[in-house]
């Protein structure tokens, strides 16, 4: 249910900056294929923003850790969005892949 929520209210404000985000080129085919979901689905809302499976994995290794994040930062790659996944502005991968540049989130090490 927590999780529901989170889901939910993450959804209403992404799909709020998009249809007021003058900038965003990608508008019209966004809002479309959100509709187009929501329909399909049972539920009562305009839009689906996320799928509805939740599928949690554990990650109790580094190397699980890693190979995760690196699924992440591809689906990117894999959508069509950039060519690599150092170009999608969100990603870490820009702090491993490249010299002297810094991704825009900050990268927290955990031990």
């Amino acid at each position: 249910m927590v999780l529901k929520n989170i889901k939910s209210c993450r959804a209403l404000k992404m799909i709020d900056k998009i249809i007021k985000n003058p900038q965003e080129s990608r508008e019209e085919w966004m809002l479309r294929a959100f509709r187009q979901y929501g329909r399909e689905n049972k539920s009562d809302h305009e839009y689906q923003f996320w799928q509805h499976e939740n599928h949690p994995i554990l990650r109790d290794s580094a190397e699980m850790l890693e190979q995760r994040m690196s699924y992440l930062d591809e689906n990117f790659v894999h959508a069509g969005f950039v060519e690599s996944v150092e170009h999608w502005k969100f990603s870490i991968a820009v702090d491993y892949y490249t010299i002297n540049k810094k991704g825009l989130l900050e990268i927290v090490s955990v031990h």
